[in-house]
């Protein structure tokens, strides 16, 4: 089976490389469409030996996508975007998987890197070249839609998943979305697409997403209300429109309803590694209502699938600490620094639970690594604590 690598692109010289680089040694062509760029990108990746083609952007992702689509000859389709590279330990897997004649796609999980909710998600961008099977959707387009139809015409094809990280994703980076302006884009095209199908619960729950993003919640929970109204049959669909109307109803100071979409979201069929933040984020809601049991329970879910989610050590930390289990608290925030070096809240709350025990020169490193961590990222923050410290009489 011939795999091919399917790439749509415009302006990505900066970012590019990495992502060319990882599939090296997994497809046998790189197929790339470029939309316009301005920079090196389209000299970058023909060095990379990739064939590349042009065209006028058609302020539609599905259009493009599918345009370069067009070009590509492999038996199978990698669909990845420049800011995304692929895990190097997933290529033998991949390449074992597109050898089965029954699978028709394959979901691929992506780890967002930097997102500060769902910091996972599961992605169909690996499929067999079919002439019926197609990108729709001018923005967060997918294959899913064309995939469907052609399984009800033909029940044999099968669809996998991968649940091990198969790519990384830095596009949600709070850098890169200010750079990019993705989120206005994203709002226009959106809202083009839910003029043209307000009926569209995938749709809804996008851009009812971004409004909350964009602290319209008033709007955001209506649109996602409204994709639940009209009854979604995909699990998916279901887990996000219940997921973000958890954080809608956080936001909106309406904790009771907000905590029975975290339940139903997390009560959804589709896999657990996609639930970690409604656990996470159910947990922060339990927290501040004083419920730290119920708190300290979900955090312990959220680690149970990902014992790699340093902010999931830290909420655990606070939690443990309110409840009086200090060396708790001092063993989960430890845990989140081992996977987060930089992590300023957690040195900072490190250091609080080493002085209630005494311990003041631990308790002070702890300071001194926060303040370090918060100059370069928030320095009002690092002040106020400098001041914090020099008024308890603590010097650094």
């Amino acid at each position: 089976m011939r795999l091919s690598l399917c790439m749509i692109v415009k302006d990505e010289a900066e970012l590019l490389p990495n992502c060319l680089a990882s599939v090296q040694g997994l497809v046998d062509e790189m197929v790339v469409l470029d939309t316009g760029s301005t920079d090196q990108t389209v000299a970058i990746a023909k060095a990379h030996g990739a064939e590349v083609y042009e065209s006028k952007w058609p302020n539609d992702f599905a259009i493009a996508r599918n345009q370069a689509l067009q070009y590509v000859q492999g038996e199978w389709v990698l669909v990845l975007d420049a800011d995304e590279v692929l895990v190097p330990a997933m290529i033998p897997l991949l390449q074992s998987a597109i050898q089965n004649p029954n699978l028709l796609l394959i979901n691929l999980l992506r780890q967002e890197i930097g997102a500060n909710q769902s910091p996972y998600s599961l992605i169909s961008r690996l499929f067999r070249r079919h002439p019926e099977i197609y990108f729709a959707r001018p923005y967060h387009e997918l294959v899913d839609d064309s995939v469907a139809r052609l399984i009800k015409r033909e029940p044999n094809w099968q669809i996998g998943e991968f649940t091990q990280v198969a790519i990384l994703h830095t596009g949600y980076q709070a850098e890169a979305i200010a750079q990019r302006r993705k989120a206005a884009r994203a709002r226009t095209l959106l809202e083009d697409c839910l003029a043209k199908q307000p009926q569209d619960a995938y749709v809804c729950s996008k851009l009812g997403a971004l409004y909350l993003y964009q602290a319209e919640q008033e709007r955001g929970i209506a649109l996602l209300e409204q994709g639940l109204a009209t009854q979604p049959s995909e699990p998916q669909v279901q887990f996000e429109l219940h997921y973000h109307l958890g954080i809608g109803y956080s936001q909106a100071a309406q904790p009771e309803r907000a905590a029975r979409h975290y339940q139903t979201a997390t009560q959804q069929p589709v896999p657990e590694i996609l639930k970690l933040a409604a656990y996470n984020n159910w947990g922060n809601l339990l927290k501040d209502q004083g419920d730290l049991a119920g708190a300290k329970q979900h955090y312990q879910r959220s680690l149970a699938i990902d014992p790699s989610f340093a902010p999931g050590h830290y909420n655990l930390g606070i939690t443990l600490k309110g409840l009086g289990d200090y060396l708790g608290a001092i063993a989960a925030y430890q845990s989140a620094l081992a996977l987060q070096p930089d992590y300023a809240e957690a040195h900072q709350n490190l250091g609080v639970v080493l002085l209630k025990l005494g311990k003041v020169a631990e308790s002070l490193a702890a300071f001194r690594q926060a303040i370090f961590d918060l100059d370069q990222s928030n320095p009002s923050e690092a002040n106020r604590l400098r001041q914090g410290l020099k008024e308890m009489g603590l010097p650094l």
